[in-house]
């Protein structure tokens, strides 16, 4: 692996100053900053994902509700071109609600979402409900490193959604295979002149899980996430998020990278990825043919 192909409207190594920016037809045009390791012309699932949330939350936000669950479906390569987003409510109610999304690039859809909505304190006739300090998690987060060195995946010197990110690795790194353990900051907004959200920033990060702990090389392998489901019992505190991750893989090419989503105050959530594992090159599963996440191809 070389690093990204492709041209892109920033140059290489300048960080954009959002992952998106808004147009006046509803339209958000995606930056160098949303960039997949495996192609330049497509997006990281990351800001895809948050973006889904961002509309979800701006159209379909109701006061005392958190998204408490997200899963996104990523139908092919999201292409890095202007994205139009839908949203609709799929079950309403005062306690729990079910969004569902799209985005379309070109009027075709490319990434489907729904988001379960939970009311904090059990709704309205429960506010000012505490919950019970044992019901609480204690766990404390390991300490956040001191800043490091950038490292992406080996070979690569640029790399726009990886750049955008500052990481502080505990254990792991992006250039070794392996159970990983690292802390992210976004140092951009995902929207540009509208301040990150909590739920935007865990997002921006949450579908790194697979790529921190890659099971196997980047290089002469594929693992492939057609799908992200993050569930949050509270949103991040701060700038920084905590993720965990390990990849297990079957011999049949099958995978699952499970994750821990945290912040200072400790866990807030987890993580969930499927994966397709293919040798580079393999028939179906060419980065050219960029049918599949991030740039790669799911096959026929």
């Amino acid at each position: 692996m070389t690093g990204t192909t492709g041209n892109a409207p920033e140059a290489d190594g300048d960080t954009p100053g959002a992952y998106y920016l808004p147009g006046p037809d509803g339209a958000f045009t995606p930056t160098r900053a949303t960039e997949s390791p495996w192609s330049s012309d497509a997006q990281h699932g990351g800001p895809p994902t948050a973006l889904l949330a961002h509309v979800m939350r701006s159209r379909q936000g109701v006061d005392g509700m958190r998204v408490a669950r997200m899963t996104v479906e990523f139908l092919g390569a999201i292409p890095r071109a202007p994205l139009t987003a839908e949203v609709g409510v799929v079950r309403d109610g005062r306690r729990i609600r079910l969004l569902e999304g799209a985005l379309l690039a070109g009027g075709k859809p490319v990434a489907l979402a729904r988001a379960w909505q939970i009311a904090a304190n059990g709704g309205a006739g429960s506010a000012g409900t505490a919950i019970p300090a044992a019901g609480l998690p204690s766990e404390a987060p390991p300490p956040l490193p001191e800043a490091q060195e950038q490292r992406y995946f080996p070979n690569f010197r640029h790399w726009g959604y990886g750049e955008s990110i500052e990481w502080r690795w505990v254990r792991g790194s992006y250039d070794t295979a392996g159970e990983a353990v690292v802390w992210g900051r976004p140092r951009i907004p995902l929207v540009a002149g509208t301040p990150m959200h909590p739920l935007e920033r865990v997002l921006v990060l949450a579908d790194s899980a697979n790529g921190v702990s890659s099971a196997l090389s980047p290089g002469e392998w594929l693992f492939i996430p057609p799908g992200v489901n993050v569930t949050l019992h509270r949103y991040p505190e701060g700038e920084w998020v905590y993720l965990a991750a390990t990849s297990t893989l079957a011999a049949d090419g099958l995978g699952s990278t499970l994750g821990t989503l945290g912040d200072h105050c400790g866990p807030l959530g987890s993580v969930a990825q499927p994966l397709l594992v293919a040798r580079q090159g393999q028939r179906g599963n060419s980065v050219a043919q960029g049918a599949g996440h991030g740039g790669q191809s799911l096959g026929e």
